[in-house]
């Protein structure tokens, strides 16, 4: 059965979720979500001999929201203190979404607390020449144009409280998504419940509006190599984060092994869970023991 408890970490207290006992195996989820979007993940990883915990990322869900700069190496800190707060030295870290732009930054500010990374959808992608909002502007890809319009503090969250459950519904079962049929009216329910708070959309918005301030603060460890083996799951059907992107990953994540789920949109773990849950099994069994 599912245990739930807060880490502090950083000042601030992170609920989990988590199911078994072992090496750590730490879930980290996107937007707009929390922990639940790992419930098919827990009981299968644990079942196999390791520690499953999913964590509402800072500003999320039922941890806290202080009024901060969500800036990647602010939450980046807050994960690596979740870590020695539940009682380990190192986890394999898996992410989706934004999750994953966490989990590979995390790997080299902490590579004392990384036994692995799994990257759902989200690539370790490579520094662009410019500021990631200039950029997305300039590409001119309309998949992205969500990121621009929720830059500024105001509209976005003006549109997510006039109608909250549409809000989601979109996220989940727009464009983005291929089995639409897995987010049942009481999935969405549970997505609408965790944001049924008033402003709590804002901090998860932060995540967004710190993108260009990211691309300043990872100056420093831009060229460095993740050196732990680690796992590349893509989607075949995700319009966002494309399988494309992932091409050339292995110049900066040197022992990578790369798979692609078809049938499957952005949402990897809630569409396809069986198949994601075979292929991070298969990889976490090929790793030595961590502690």
């Amino acid at each position: 059965m599912p245990r739930f408890g807060y880490a502090v970490a950083n000042g601030i207290r992170i609920f989990y979720v988590e199911e078994g006992e072992g090496p750590l195996v730490l879930f980290l989820h996107g937007f707009p979500e929390y922990s639940y979007s790992w419930r098919n993940q827990l009981g299968p990883v644990a079942d196999a001999g390791f520690r499953a915990v999913a964590i509402d990322l800072p500003g999320f869900g039922r941890s806290d929201k202080p009024d901060v700069d969500y800036d990647v190496l602010w939450v980046a800190r807050c994960v690596s203190e979740v870590i020695p707060s539940l009682g380990h030295e190192r986890a394999v870290v898996v992410g989706h979404d934004w999750g994953g732009l966490v989990a590979w930054p995390f790997a080299r500010l902490y590579p004392q607390r990384t036994a692995g990374v799994v990257g759902l959808n989200t690539p370790d992608l490579p520094r662009p020449p410019v500021p990631p909002t200039i950029y997305i502007r300039e590409s001119g890809a309309s998949q992205n144009d969500y990121v621009l319009q929720f830059q500024k503090r105001g509209p976005a969250e003006d549109l997510f409280e006039r109608d909250p459950e549409g809000f989601l519904r979109f996220f989940f079962t727009g464009p983005a998504c291929v089995r639409k049929e897995v987010f049942t009216d009481e999935v969405i329910a549970a997505y609408v419940d965790a944001f049924r708070m008033k402003g709590s959309i804002t901090p998860p918005l932060e995540y967004y509006r710190n993108l260009d301030r990211n691309w300043d603060l990872t100056e420093d460890i831009a060229g460095m190599k993740v050196e732990v083996p680690c796992l590349m799951i893509t989607a075949e059907g995700d319009p966002v984060l494309h399988p494309g992107l992932a091409k050339g990953m292995e110049e900066r994540v040197p022992d990578l092994e790369t798979v692609l789920i078809t049938d499957c949109g952005h949402w990897t773990q809630q569409e396809q869970p069986e198949e994601t849950n075979r292929h991070i099994l298969d990889y976490l069994k090929r790793l030595p023991r961590w502690d």
